[in-house]
């Protein structure tokens, strides 16, 4: 069933799609379903524009017209270049910002935060975007989506709404830079990241240690007995996995075990990430220290392919091959087996993040900071001390393809 979830504004405006969301939910996982606030034009408060900046002052530091300014604020094409760049600096030396359905172009307030994510797909963001609707609901304001599809043109399209003032604050999770924002205290004042903190952008993040957990994870693994540990993430400029790949090595480095470059796979976040990550894994075996025995995995849906991959070649989990996860979503405890992994306090991240952008929408001061939140590692069925036989099975099991079991 297709959904209209391509992005969340034409126009200037949002588009309402609450329920292909409800389906999305109700089709794709089968349990609690993600209520969302329905997404309306909210009441709009005039602020008082004789003490704030106007398009006029815009037009007047950039050296051009007022409706040039109204171009570049609209995403217009006839504006070239170097006129956009002098535009947007001056927007945000100004600190101006406009709404786009206002009468005569005031600073208007609509109680709109947008969230905006690479994909609504993953499971992982549901429980964020929940967090962050109770938080902004208790103060009165509604919850917009926008979904990137991993694509900065579009990130940069529904940033831009910041700009024109169809909404107060963003909500990040895709770990970029919210290009078309000028590099202005006013507007970064009201951006937070979510669960991927964006390098030296002075944009404040709420999220966990990932370096920390990941060792936790790694040195469980290594506490079992296992030695020969690959590693599956994103793709290698990810902020997360390049995180989660530093505390790995550094639970290496810890138990004196040497780092072995090519266990080590870099793909993105999805299952079939894990099942053809496995499959290299199983072929890369040490002279001396055999083959791999266990597989640390910077997410569940990785770790649930690689479980799906290692049944397919005969192999038994966690009898022949220990898998870790991280995150815990919703599957993760009830998958067979249940699933070792992080527990990452989503609930508890969106509403934080959103409490903190709706602090500084008050006028608190929004400092650049990283707020990391408590962590849990979960040690359920998925892992367990290296078998004496896992080995043997394990270097046999892709020479032997006729040996399968689901």
């Amino acid at each position: 069933m297709p959904f209209p979830i391509a992005t969340a504004f034409r126009e200037g405006y949002a588009i309402d799609f609450n329920a292909a969301l409800r389906k999305f939910w109700t089709a794709a996982r089968g349990r609690r379903i993600i209520a969302f606030m329905a997404i309306q034009p909210g009441k709009v408060e005039s602020g008082d524009a004789r003490e704030r900046p106007k398009m006029s002052d815009v037009a007047r530091l950039a050296g051009v017209s007022v409706a040039t300014v109204s171009r570049v604020l609209s995403g217009s094409s006839l504006v070239n270049a170097e006129t956009r760049d002098r535009v947007r600096h001056a927007v945000g030396s100004t600190g101006y910002v406009v709404h786009s359905a206002a009468s005569g172009l005031r600073l208007q307030r609509s109680r709109q935060l947008l969230v905006i994510l690479p994909t609504i797909a993953n499971a992982f963001f549901a429980e964020i975007v929940l967090g962050v609707e109770e938080a902004a609901q208790a103060a009165g304001f509604g919850v917009l989506i926008g979904s990137t599809g991993d694509q900065p043109n579009r990130q940069e399209g529904l940033t831009r709404q910041l700009l024109t003032g169809a909404v107060d604050g963003l909500l990040l999770l895709t770990g970029q830079r919210p290009l078309g924002v000028p590099e202005a205290p006013q507007l970064r004042q009201r951006i937070v990241a979510i669960s991927e903190h964006i390098p030296r952008s002075g944009i404040p993040a709420v999220s966990i240690d990932n370096v920390r957990a990941m060792a936790a994870v790694t040195r469980h693994l290594l506490q079992l007995g296992h030695r020969r540990i690959g590693f599956i993430g994103a793709a290698a400029n990810n902020i997360l996995t390049r995180e989660r790949e530093k505390g790995f090595r550094t639970a290496l480095l810890e138990a004196r075990v040497a780092f072995d470059p090519s266990l080590l796979i870099h793909a993105d976040y999805s299952m079939e990430a894990g099942a053809k990550g496995l499959q290299h894994l199983l072929l890369q075996t040490h002279p001396a220290l055999g083959p791999v025995t266990a597989v640390a995995c910077c997410s569940d849906e990785i770790a649930i392919g690689v479980v799906r991959s290692a049944r397919l070649a005969g192999l038994s989990v966690p009898g022949d091959l220990s898998v870790t996860g991280f995150d815990d979503i919703q599957f993760a405890a009830a998958y067979d087996p249940p699933l070792t992994t992080i527990r990452q306090p989503r609930l508890l991240m969106g509403r934080a993040a959103a409490t903190l952008l709706l602090e500084a929408l008050e006028g608190d001061s929004l400092r650049s900071r990283r707020l990391n939140l408590d962590y849990q590692l979960m040690v359920r069925g998925s892992t367990a001390v290296v078998s004496r036989t896992a080995s043997r099975r394990n270097a046999a099991a892709f020479a032997a393809p006729g040996r399968k079991r689901v």
